[in-house]
């Protein structure tokens, strides 16, 4: 049985939804039987070789199971769909500013460069592609500078309230605010370059960003599920993240071209108001607030208590069983190789398209919406295969993605034909899937309680990134562009290689802790075999209790008949006469007195 064809029980997808009641206990699981006084529980349905019948239902009944098991994975996606949607806009209205504003060429030189006829002023493009890049830099510092501040508040504050809906609602109003402020900056024409880069960077730097959103969905997922199916929807998760990434690519270059600024702006913005109603009124937190505590404190003194952070790092690297703290902060140096490239190669990815290959934003936003595509796939093979159905270790679907990104990255560098950037895309179909296992094996370390913490530690790190990564591959690419402009693909490569040796690591750490736990169970299992069927050692056991409850019993009679006889003149003395009768026990030899006095 299998989510897709909505076979699951009512008891497999109860784990997924916070309205679910859960379902009532079977009678093979709850049955107790009673020995010397002490309860035990009858075996479990599967320790005893039996399963349910699987449960048909109408098209109907599986697509409200379905809805009713639908959380933050809508949200996601209309926050998704609209920033990549305004991602191309955005730069192209950068692009524009630059070369209108900031470098005064005219119109004539701007709209050849915009309708992509650079056959004559390669000069003029290579210096408006090196004035973004030097402002995408600084932007990206702006961008994340707030959100690795804020994440760290909101991580505790989210687990001492039990609230993951404000860490996933404020970023989508900052993300709104922002599209805003472009369509202003669009409307002054004389606004410069600089002005749309603030714009863009300030409002969704200060609600958290895609940081504190991620934080809370993931926060959010694991709240409602268990270890056993938390891959599978943290998978689910990053399919709708899939699906919302090129989707937006794929509408970004035309309707860009057929629309407009105002035109794309405006649909961006629209998304983000669906996002956050959908939100408020339909999404519920995983459990209730608790009871407030007798110190209360206001708000801001609250969510902006130092302490907190402290406890955040406490927890987060706090000595644990399993080698608990050298696992998180390997997770995080995975976190550091594989965002950071992601978002240093956003930065700078379609300036090296539209100077390679002199591509224009619809070229680019085709092969992006094929990469994304390709991505999707390979998600949900990993996940839906190799994860859910044969059970591959988290870490080993994390190697394949991290060489698959390897691999990628010498095809991205040397291209020098168009459709070497489309090979490229296929040989990179794993990639995605690395998130998925970062995230699946963070959730695992920790308790609920700790979630928030955790995973606002991760946030940081994730923030940070952008700061680090973006003005690095935006320095390396202009200092490149004549030379290797795919240079910034080969420094992705090699930092991901980090990567495969702590997934390998964290591979070979399982396999051992699963070696150990096979060994513990094969010696509980010398008293039971694995049927439940009592073997030759316990049955010993057993006998020898028997015995000695039969030996209490016949003490017992032994004793009532002696203090009830009359005492015997002359008992044998001789032990050669008593062997001779058949009896040793002198207790029996009594009993055999009364019994010939009787007579």
């Amino acid at each position: 049985m299998s989510p897709k064809d909505g076979s699951l029980g009512d008891a497999k997808f109860a784990k997924y939804t916070v309205n679910h009641e859960p379902p009532p206990p079977s009678a093979m699981t709850t049955t107790q039987s009673t020995n010397s006084g002490v309860d035990k529980p009858i075996a479990k349905e599967k320790d005893n070789g039996t399963t349910n019948p699987p449960v048909k239902r109408s098209w109907r009944e599986k697509i409200r199971l379905v809805a009713n098991n639908v959380t933050v994975e809508p949200i996601l996606a209309a926050y998704i769909m609209p920033s990549v949607l305004s991602n191309l806009a955005t730069q192209n209205l950068n692009l524009e500013k630059a070369c209108r504003v900031n470098m005064a060429y005219g119109d004539e030189v701007c709209d050849a460069l915009t309708r992509r006829q650079t056959a004559n002023y390669t000069l003029e493009e290579e210096t408006v592609q090196q004035m973004v890049a030097r402002m995408a830099a600084w932007k990206t510092v702006i961008q994340s500078l707030f959100p690795c501040l804020l994440i760290l508040f909101w991580g505790s504050w989210s687990d001492r309230h039990r609230r993951r809906k404000p860490c996933i609602l404020i970023p989508v109003v900052g993300e709104f605010l922002g599209v805003v402020g472009l369509m202003l900056c669009v409307y002054f024409e004389q606004a410069p370059m600089e002005a749309a880069a603030l714009t863009e960077a300030i409002f969704p730097s200060l609600s958290g960003g895609w940081f504190t959103m991620l934080m809370g969905v993931f926060s959010y997922i694991a709240d409602i599920t268990t270890e056993e199916d938390r891959t599978l929807r943290i998978g689910i998760l990053n399919v709708c993240f899939s699906v919302g990434v090129p989707i937006g690519m794929a509408f970004s270059g035309v309707l860009l071209k057929q629309i407009g600024f105002y035109g794309v702006f405006s649909i961006s913005a629209a998304f983000y108001v669906i996002a956050f109603v959908y939100g408020f009124f339909f999404l519920e937190e995983p459990q209730s607030r608790p009871e407030k505590s007798a110190e209360q404190k206001s708000l801001l003194a609250d969510f902006f208590d130092k302490e907190h952070v402290v406890q955040t790092f406490r927890v987060a690297f706090k000595k644990g069983e399993n080698q608990r703290r050298k696992r998180v902060i390997l997770l995080m140096i995975v976190v550091m190789v594989i965002i950071g490239p992601l978002h240093g190669e956003m930065a700078v990815t379609y300036l090296f398209t539209r100077f390679r290959f002199n591509w224009s934003e619809v070229e680019f936003s085709f092969f992006s919406t094929y990469a994304m595509f390709t991505g999707l796939i390979g998600v949900i093979f990993c996940v839906g295969i190799l994860s859910h159905k044969l059970n591959i270790d988290d870490a080993l679907v994390g190697v394949l993605s991290s060489t698959s990104k390897i691999l990628s990255s010498f095809v991205y560098a040397f291209a020098t034909l168009p459709w070497h950037m489309y090979l490229g895309g296929l040989v990179e179909i794993f990639n995605g899937t690395a998130f998925i296992a970062m995230r699946s094996i963070a959730t695992k370390l920790v308790s609920k309680d700790e979630l928030g913490k955790v995973n606002s530690l991760f946030g940081v790190a994730e923030a940070l990134m952008p700061m680090v990564f973006a003005p690095m591959y935006t320095t390396l690419y202009a200092a490149t562009l004549r030379v290797l402009p795919g240079a910034f693909f080969l420094l992705g490569g090699g930092l991901t290689l980090f990567s495969v040796f702590i997934f390998l690591w964290m591979y070979r750490f399982q396999v051992r802790q699963r070696r150990n736990l096979a060994s513990a169970d094969a010696e509980s299992a010398a008293v039971k075999d694995p049927n439940g069927n009592i073997n030759a050692i316990e049955a010993l056991v057993l006998a020898s209790e028997a015995k000695g409850q039969m030996n209490g019993i016949i003490a017992n009679v032994i004793h009532e008949s002696l203090e009830h006889a009359d005492p015997i003149s002359t008992p044998p003395t001789n032990t050669a006469q008593q062997i001779e009768r058949g009896i040793e026990n002198h207790g029996f030899v009594q009993e055999e007195k009364v019994k010939d006095r009787d007579c």
